[in-house]
């Protein structure tokens, strides 16, 4: 009998409460308008409806040379791989904010360690570089391994799936942006998500990533293309899909 008066009295105290929570009307915290777009979301290997395809492994027409000239890395089954010396490539559109997919592979026959095995990268606006290497059981310095920031975050976990396997980044960033006069308004913003796993949680970037020295901002368009690095070793690609964030 105790307990029950116990109980009882706990459920008078909170009745209040309660009662509280449940006045009003509760139409009055619902928004319906405006409804959110409704979008294919692909899967098995299919981008979703609203992406913007920049390879699917049958041909180069989204991308150039920096020059503007055709592109001469290699293609063949549906990946195309760097032919070392030809130089980085580049998108022919620019993008601000965006949604990433890129799938990566290094060399399946490992000729070298720490940076000089299946180096390249992935730059949002030709500056700030997700790092392509293989770190599948390779050490090199931590904020230049696989899915680091390069020279600014070591990723959160080794998500590195062995040298030949195909590999998947899913990149958001957000640009930054600068006032009239050039000067910083907002930093630059990534999350990285290696294999799936979360390595890089919405960190924000201190500027330019650079090989030496320290980063910083420089002013530049709001939309530029993203690029893939040459560093001389054949890194393949494919499946490549961005959907456009930005609200300009």
């Amino acid at each position: 009998m105790k307990r029950s008066r116990i109980c009882l009295s706990a459920a008078c105290l909170f009745a209040p409460l309660i009662a509280c929570a449940q006045e009003g009307d509760p139409a009055a915290t619902e928004v319906w308008d405006p409804e959110p777009a409704v979008v294919a979301p692909g899967g098995a290997g299919a981008a979703p409806a609203d992406a913007v395809v920049l390879f699917d492994g049958s041909d180069f027409s989204a991308w150039q040379h920096a020059d503007g000239s055709d592109v001469q890395w290699s293609l063949a089954d549906a990946a195309m791989t760097v032919v070392g010396g030809t130089g980085d490539i580049q998108t022919r559109q620019g993008f601000g904010d965006v949604q990433l997919h890129v799938e990566w592979r290094s060399p399946a026959d490992v000729v070298s360690e720490s940076q000089g095995r299946g180096n390249s990268g992935v730059f949002l606006q030709q500056r700030y570089e997700v790092q392509v290497l293989d770190s599948y059981d390779n050490r090199t310095y931590a904020n230049g391994q696989a899915a680091s920031v390069y020279k600014q975050y070591i990723p959160l976990v080794n998500a590195s799936r062995g040298s030949g396997e195909w590999q998947a980044y899913d990149i958001i960033f957000r640009a930054p942006r600068f006032t009239a006069d050039g000067s910083l308004d907002e930093p630059a913003y990534l999350t990285v998500l290696h294999n799936g796993v979360l390595v890089q949680n919405h960190v924000e970037l201190e500027g330019t990533t650079v090989y030496i020295g320290p980063a910083s901002y420089e002013a530049h368009a709001g939309r530029l293309p993203i690029s893939l690095q040459d560093h001389g070793n054949p890194v393949s690609f494919r499946n490549i899909w961005v959907r456009d964030l930005a609200s300009d």
